[in-house]
């Protein structure tokens, strides 16, 4: 066990943060905290790392063990570059090496029985380096760097220049390479475009040491986590599985629940009549039958009743103009500012269509989207909007909401001729009921700003909705209303989102922007990866052109493409078959005989380090050969 949290209690004045919250982490656990914002999820965490007192209970780590804490809150040295600031991590690695290069030169001019000492000052600090991986930070570090989405020219550029989300994931990296015991992530795929969370997976999946992650990210968490800690009024329940297991069995245990309170109430009930029939006959033996029955009803454990879920979309979305067939057609795009951003854009958006427009960070989608609504000039190409298309646009800050105004306000002033039923109903579709419609706009949370907004958007005369990041900052029960709202309105919707699960929930299509063409799947997001791994999609989407190619040049491309898919095989395997045997190595160090027996368990460890190092060479080359 790598951390125990038992009965940990906080309270921020009069409010209830964190009520008995227990539960273990193991030395090799992948988890997610989940909850709604607010739950106390990163308070927890602050709590876990010192920075946070605790009211009462406690949480106990083995001695030494190494926390490493990642939160969007950055500890860098602004005047170092990208590449210097990862390599502080090593600083006592390079100490290492700086001390062997003495040594080495020491033992280049000593003699006898001072050369000896030095021999053994060099063979004791030459295992020490090994140790501690002292032979490829560099190449780790640049791993890392790329993985996050770094490009070489950038690594030597000063931390002060990057933006403020370059920033976030040099100190992502920084964290990552420092492998502590438990590594403790706040939201890591922020500010990650999809290519670097899809590498921070697999990162994590081969992390050999604890995790434990808040993020909203439900696509991410199913492919990392084996456990869901999950905090609700207070308190914790804790899921094995990933995130859809926690998401099943949550729906389950609360039926469960909900019968289990309906069954108390019932029998309570039943006994109160009773015990008031048995109190009617007045008489001495009946009255202490029914205060023995009201003894037994005060020590019963009451069931608590649980919250009831959000309720479902109970209404079809429907603009109330209906566009033409062909909404959109883009053809020959390109735009430049100081320097090239796309070339030769083409697509086009029919009636109905429900579309992810996704790329690597920098690629130009929210430009893109500007120059939809005409708020960038064009360079060259053509935008053509079709007959009777009106745009409805969503910006994540929410900016045309009215802080002052009630929920029911902001709705009413927008659009006076709506009677106050239809704008009940229409919020209620956004689970804003009863009394919650007078809620003030400035005492909303994120998403519950963002249900305002969109809802404010389908009641205008848009049919054609264009969303950039709309699930930013919202959470988890406010993406399932946001992807139930998109998959049953009836018009046509773009949208840019990192959000895997929710491409995959709510696209027909999706639309990969790159330097020099869009590519278009006709699917969701798990259909665009299955065309991603295929040969022939690949071969379509190459820069040079088919009809630039001959023959022969075609045949061999082909034949490099099934060459280099071949050798990715080969190394993944060779990987599987590496972490079985690391993971066969730590099983035996486990063994009473083994670690009782120095000889033996050095041996182990020796050989263990040996296939570590062989399995990251590995995931270098699968790296180069993915890319």
């Amino acid at each position: 066990m790598i951390l125990s949290c038992n009965n940990v209690n906080k309270s921020f004045g009069i409010t209830n943060i964190l009520t008995n919250v227990s539960f273990n982490i193991n030395e090799k656990d992948k988890v997610a905290l989940v909850g709604v914002n607010g739950a106390g999820k990163s308070t927890l965490f602050k709590i876990i790392i010192g920075e946070l007192s605790l009211d009462s209970g406690e949480v106990t780590m083995p001695k030494n063990t190494k926390i490493g804490y990642f939160s969007q809150n950055l500890n860098l040295d602004e005047d170092n570059t990208l590449f210097d600031e990862l390599l502080t991590v090593f600083s006592y690695t390079i100490d290492l090496e700086n001390k062997v290069r003495e040594l080495e030169h020491k033992m280049g001019v000593c003699k006898d029985e001072e050369l000896n000492v030095v021999i053994k000052e060099y063979d004791k600090i030459s295992t020490e380096l090994a140790e501690n991986n002292g032979f490829d930070y560099n190449s780790r570090i640049k791993g890392v760097l790329k993985g996050l989405g770094f490009l070489e020219e950038d690594f030597y550029k000063k931390i002060k220049t990057l933006s403020g989300g370059q920033k976030t994931r040099v100190a992502l990296g920084k964290i990552l390479l420092q492998e502590p015991d438990i590594l403790l992530l706040d939201e890591p795929t922020n500010h990650l475009d999809i290519k670097s969370i899809q590498w921070l997976e697999t990162f994590l999946k081969s992390y050999s040491k604890a995790l434990f992650i808040i993020s909203h990210d439900r696509y991410f968490l199913n492919k990392i986590v084996t456990k869901v800690i999950e905090l609700e009024n207070t308190k914790a329940s804790v899921y094995n599985g990933n995130y859809s297991d926690y998401s099943n069995k949550k729906h389950i245990d609360r039926e469960i629940k909900l019968k289990h309170y309906l069954n108390q109430q019932k029998e309570i009930k039943r006994q109160e009549e009773v015990i008031k029939k048995l109190r009617s006959y007045n008489r001495e033996k009946s009255i202490k039958r029914a205060e023995s029955r009201e003894k037994m009803l005060e020590k019963m454990e009451k069931v608590e009743k649980p919250e009831s879920l959000p309720d479902k979309m109970r209404l079809t979305l429907t603009p109330k103009k209906e566009s033409g067939n062909d909404v959109l057609t883009i053809k020959d795009l390109c735009k430049s500012f100081s320097f090239n951003l796309f070339n030769n854009i083409s697509f086009d958006i029919k009636k109905g269509e429900k579309i992810a427009l996704i790329g690597a960070n920098g690629v130009g989608k929210t430009t893109l989207i500007k120059m939809i609504m005409d708020k960038i000039p064009i360079d060259s190409g053509s935008i053509n909007i079709g007959s009777n298309v009106i745009i409805g646009y969503y910006d994540q800050e929410h900016q045309n909401l009215n802080l002052d105004k009630t929920i029911f306000e902001e709705i009413s002033d927008a659009y006076p001729n709506l009677k106050n039923e239809e704008i009940r109903n229409a919020l209620a579709i956004f689970v804003f009921t009863g009394d919650d419609v007078f809620k003030k706009i400035s005492s909303l949370s994120g998403g519950e700003k963002g249900r305002v907004a969109l809802a404010k958007i389908m009641l205008s005369n848009a049919n054609f909705l264009i969303l950039d990041e709309p699930t930013n900052h919202l959470d988890m029960v406010s993406k399932e209303i946001l992807e139930d709202a998109i998959k049953s309105y009836l018009g046509t919707c773009i949208y840019i989102s990192h959000d895997r699960f929710f491409i995959n929930s709510t696209a027909t299509k999706v639309i990969e922007l790159t330097k020099d063409k869009a590519n278009v799947y006709l699917g969701n997001y798990d259909y665009y990866l299955e065309k991603q791994q295929n040969v022939e999609t690949i071969q379509e989407n190459n820069p040079v052109s088919d009809t630039k190619l001959d023959w022969k040049a075609q045949k061999e491309a082909q034949a490099e493409l099934r060459k280099k898919q071949n050798a990715l095989k080969k190394i993944e395997e060779e990987i599987e078959k590496i972490e079985a045997k690391i993971k066969e190595a730590d099983d035996m160090l486990a063994l009473e005989e083994v670690y009782t027996n120095a000889y033996k368990s050095r041996e182990i460890y020796e050989e263990k380090e040996n296939l570590e190092k062989e399995l990251n060479d590995l995931y270098e080359k699968w790296e180069e050969l993915s890319i």
